[in-house]
Formats: structure tokens, C-alpha cells, sequence
């Protein structure tokens, strides 16, 4: 199912004479394409989740078009949009789970307001249990399940009629890194096996990288980039897609007393040096294990330091083979007179290195 977005708006309107209009989305067009997930990233305030509301029919837009392949579904209205509704999944932060319903009948309620008869329900839950691994914990009170069990038997209820479309709206941004980590495999492996077409709105870069096929950078209700993962990742163009990268797996004083916390971090950026940084350098695949700044030293008259250095493993599955799928990033200074400093900044641009000023 292929989403159409085409210069959606959408703002609302002042709460008191002494405040102004909210335009939370402002002229947004986008192509979803079919069988990928799509994420749609932006920090606090970006729009995303009214964003996410227009795609998913909650709302309306006030102006420009929703389509679902060739189909405008913004403007449907009673049993149509009931039934557009219902081929929709939503997964969401917070899980909403009734807490008075054991795991299996939280998965049955959407095939009960269907009006689904109780012996396809049971046959239905069962699978849908099995796909996301608590087959065994059935009957258990929501109470009894940890963060990602409650975080999967909402997948199962999203995915109780069958949906063509699933949203993602901040769907680990309630979970430790781990589970985080087996949510995201979850849900590639399900958009694998149903065809899928996933889209995750998340503040999380991390989420980006390891899930999606594709992303939209969100600012102030706009796109301000969009392309493959690994487009973004290895040649990011703007500033608030850069400061998403820079700030991308940090490490803090806390985390390295551990080993554990190295090892969650192993694919972020780590940072050493709060100071200098004037370079940026992105190597793609071969490239982040080549001797590259060894050999600049040796055949220019320059000297580096290295500020902050780390591997991105781009994990979409619509990665294409001419795509990166690893990306290493360096923050460098360099110093030399100017010549040299030119002589070297080309030569590392010519080894295919992909140089940027900080």
C-alpha cells in the first residue's frame, strides 16, 4: 500500500485571543512507498504526531489530499472510513492495554467489535500470539508482563484485522535499549512476512537507523529532508538532520563505568573530546576498515585529532546493493599551513571520504 502525501496543512487555532495559530504541519508532501518502513523523525514540537494523525485518518487535514495508492481517503466519511479505519494498526508509547483484560483478550478486542465469530477470534489470537513469542503468556494480567511483552501483545492487536498499514508512534521510546533492539527485529521480521507498509514516527535516530527503509526529517511542521536511510546517513544536508547524527549514541560519564554500557553504544557516536571538532568526516562500507587518515599523515604535511569517532550499521531491508550499509563518521581537526590543509582535504575526497565543516 502506497501512502501519497500532497501539501497536507494542518493548524489549529489560538486558545486564548492572546496566543497564536499552531500550524503543526505545514504544506507536507511526501511518497510512502509500498512494503518499506518509513520513519518520520523530528524532536519535540516537529509536528510529527499530528502528522501521523492525518495519515492515519484521526484527523483531516485543512487542506491538500491523504491517498492510499491511487485512492484520496482524507475526505471519507461514516461506514467508509469505519471501514478504511479497520485496515489500520496503530501501535503507540504507551501501549493502551486494558488492564482488566488478560494478554489474549486484549489481542481479541478489535475482532470482537468486528463482530468476528468467537471460534476464529481464538484461532486468530493463537497466531497472532505465536508471531510475537507469548504464545505461553495467554492468559497472564497485563499487570504480569514487562515493557516488551506489553509492547508485543500490542502488535498482535494491531495486527488482529489483518491491517495493510501500520503506524509506529514512538512505539520504543518507553523501552530500554535492548528491548528496544528486539521490538524494532519484531517488526521488520512482520513487515517482511505480511508486506507491510510501516510507518514509525520516533525522536529517536537510533530507531531510524536500525528499522527503516526511508525517512522524513521534520521541522517546525515541515520536511526539511527526506531519502533512503542511508542516503541520510552518509550525506546528510540539513542542520537539524546533522544535529540528529551528531548527537546519536553518546556516550555519558555514567555509561562508561561499565562494559555493558560501551557495548550498547558500540554503534553510536562516541565522543571523547567536548572541545575542537572542525571536520566531519563519513567513510561508507569499505571504507570505515581502510587506513585512511594513517596514509594522509604519511603523504601530507598535516596533523589530526581525532574528537569522535563511530560505526552506523544501516539495518533497512530495502537497502540497495549500490547503497551504504555501514557508515563511520570521525569529527576531526586537522592542522597544517593552508595549502597542505587544501592538498589533504581533496586527497581524502578523492579516497571517496565525504568531507563536511562542522
Amino acid at each position: 500500500m502506497q501512502i501519497t502525501l500532497k501539501n497536507l496543512v494542518r493548524t489549529y487555532p489560538a486558545a486564548s485571543a492572546a496566543a497564536q495559530d499552531v500550524h503543526a504541519v505545514r504544506d507536507v508532501s511526501l511518497t510512502i512507498p509500498s512494503n518499506s518502513i518509513y520513519g518520520i523523525i523530528g524532536k519535540s514540537g516537529a509536528g510529527k504526531s499530528t502528522l501521523v494523525r492525518l495519515i492515519s485518518l484521526l484527523e483531516q487535514p485543512d487542506s491538500g489530499s491523504v491517498c492510499y495508492d491511487d485512492q484520496q481517503v482524507d475526505s471519507l466519511k461514516g461506514e467508509a472510513l469505519i471501514q478504511r479505519r479497520r485496515r489500520i494498526g496503530m501501535i503507540f508509547q504507551s501501549f493502551n492495554l486494558f488492564s482488566s483484560r488478560t494478554a489474549a483478550r486484549n489481542v481479541a478486542y478489535p475482532l470482537e467489535i468486528c463482530g468476528t465469530p468467537k471460534d476464529q477470534i481464538k484461532r486468530r489470537v493463537a497466531e497472532l500470539l505465536e508471531l510475537v513469542g507469548l504464545a505461553d503468556r495467554a492468559n497472564a494480567p497485563i499487570s504480569q508482563l514487562s515493557g516488551g511483552q506489553k509492547q508485543r501483545i500490542a502488535i498482535a492487536r494491531a495486527l488482529a484485522n489483518n491491517p495493510d498499514i501500520l503506524f509506529c508512534d514512538e512505539a520504543t521510546s518507553a523501552l530500554d535499549p535492548q528491548t528496544t533492539r528486539s521490538i524494532l527485529a519484531l517488526i521488520r521480521e512482520i513487515q517482511q512476512k505480511m508486506k507491510l507498509t510501516v510507518v514509525m514516527i520516533t525522536h529517536q535516530m537510533e530507531v531510524v537507523r536500525d528499522a527503516c527503509d526511508y525517512v522524513a526529517v521534520l521541522d517546525a511542521g515541515k520536511v526539511v529532508e527526506e531519502g533512503s536511510v542511508s542516503q541520510i546517513f552518509s550525506r546528510p544536508q540539513s542542520p537539524v538532520t546533522k544535529d540528529f547524527l551528531s548527537n546519536l549514541g553518546t556516550m555519558d560519564a555514567e555509561e562508561t563505568e561499565s562494559v555493558a554500557g560501551l557495548q550498547e553504544h558500540v554503534q553510536g557516536l562516541v565522543r571523547w573530546s567536548s572541545e575542537g571538532g572542525k571536520y566531519i568526516l563519513r567513510f561508507v562500507n569499505q571504507l570505515t576498515g581502510e587506513p585512511v587518515l594513517s596514509k594522509l599523515a604519511h603523504k601530507f604535511q598535516v596533523e589530526f585529532n581525532i574528537r569522535a569517532g563511530g560505526i552506523q550499521h544501516i539495518g533497512g531491508n530495502h537497502t540497495a546493493p549500490d547503497q551504504p550499509r555501514d557508515v563511520g563518521t570521525l569529527v576531526v581537526d586537522l592542522h597544517g599551513d593552508s595549502e597542505e590543509l587544501a592538498a589533504a582535504l581533496e586527497y581524502l575526497r578523492q579516497q571517496g571520504v565525504i568531507v563536511e565543516e562542522a
